[in-house]
């Protein structure tokens, strides 16, 4: 046989093509900030923007241009209101809470997953607590953790993805919403979150860098393949509707062994790393603007049918380009 006989030309390679995108396969990172007429680039993220509430008129209306239809919130409070006790990240008049009310009753079908963590909201930048030895107040974080989540509910979120990893926090959350009668919103586990040095320009666009330490205590060691198979496993025994892998490209690998595992969705997240240095060498003419659909496409190939990526506004524009 002769491989090359369906690689002739780009009729046959679409007929017998495995591996397709979609805007339905996409989620889309938005960051909402407190203020007024605030539409503000993210200077480690070009092309991307952090909009006050008022501003999010225009930021929907892009969005459906764009064809986006699912989007992920992060919330930027006021640096004088983050406190010991992650206050902002589950009052009613939250930052998220205001922008999943707005972006409803703006775009009533935009489905809007909640990042539920608390690193945005807490004074020293950590998400979760911690005893005077530096143990984790493992109670105390999943307590806090369960009202961010209801107070996202109540706000009218569609989805929480707890991105924490907090030991036993997807059965503690599903408990939550379940007794405060929300046994409709599913649970997207951030299952596989590695300690990774690509989450650089997200701490600089949430302004949520720790203020002491770091996140290894409880993100996980990037050597660890098993491991993170184990913590897949864990939230699918708590019961999460879909499991992740972040980032993604790195962990390709994990990303592929954890699909198999069971026949839950699984997302991956292309992180904000990963989007500045392939936007870069895009802008630079280091890579060809088709980098940025190759990247989102070995995602996909690897297992994710959901993929979170900061390219989404560009993705329509690219799937009419290199793939339809």
């Amino acid at each position: 046989m002769l491989p090359t006989r369906l690689r002739k030309n780009e009729k046959i390679r679409k007929l017998i093509r495995e591996t397709r995108l979609s805007m339905d396969d996409v989620v889309y990172p938005v960051f909402v900030i407190e203020g007024e007429n605030i539409k503000e680039e993210i200077p480690s993220m070009k092309g991307q923007y952090r909009y006050s509430i008022d501003r999010l008129d225009e930021a929907v209306e892009g969005f459906k241009v764009a064809g986006i239809e699912y989007i992920i919130l992060f919330g930027i409070p006021d640096e004088s209101k983050k406190d010991g006790e992650a206050t902002p990240a589950f009052a009613d008049d939250g930052i998220v809470q205001q922008a999943i009310r707005k972006i409803k009753a703006l775009a009533p079908d935009m489905y809007i997953i909640g990042d539920v963590c608390l690193c945005e909201y807490k004074a020293d930048g950590h998400c979760c607590f911690f005893e005077e030895n530096g143990d984790i107040k493992r109670d105390k974080s999943l307590d806090t953790l369960c009202k961010v989540a209801v107070s996202q509910a109540k706000a009218g979120v569609d989805m929480i993805a707890p991105s924490d990893m907090m030991d036993g926090h997807i059965a503690a959350l599903r408990n939550a919403l379940d007794t405060a009668g929300f046994e409709s919103i599913p649970i997207m586990g951030y299952s596989a979150k590695f300690a990774s040095t690509f989450y650089g320009p997200f701490r600089d666009a949430a302004d949520s860098a720790p203020a002491f330490g770091d996140r290894r205590a409880y993100q996980m060691d990037p050597a660890n393949g098993k491991e993170a198979l184990k913590e897949v496993e864990l939230d699918i025994e708590e019961g999460a509707d879909i499991v992740m892998v972040k980032p993604a490209m790195p962990y390709l690998d994990v990303l592929s062994q954890a699909k198999d595992l069971s026949f839950l969705p699984m997302a991956a997240y292309q992180v904000s790393g990963e989007y500045a240095m392939i936007r870069t060498a895009v802008d630079e003419g280091l890579l060809d603007e088709r980098a940025i659909f190759e990247s989102l496409i070995c995602i996909k190939r690897a297992g994710a049918e959901i993929i979170i990526t900061y390219f989404a506004p560009i993705l329509k524009k690219l799937l009419a380009k290199y793939q339809d």
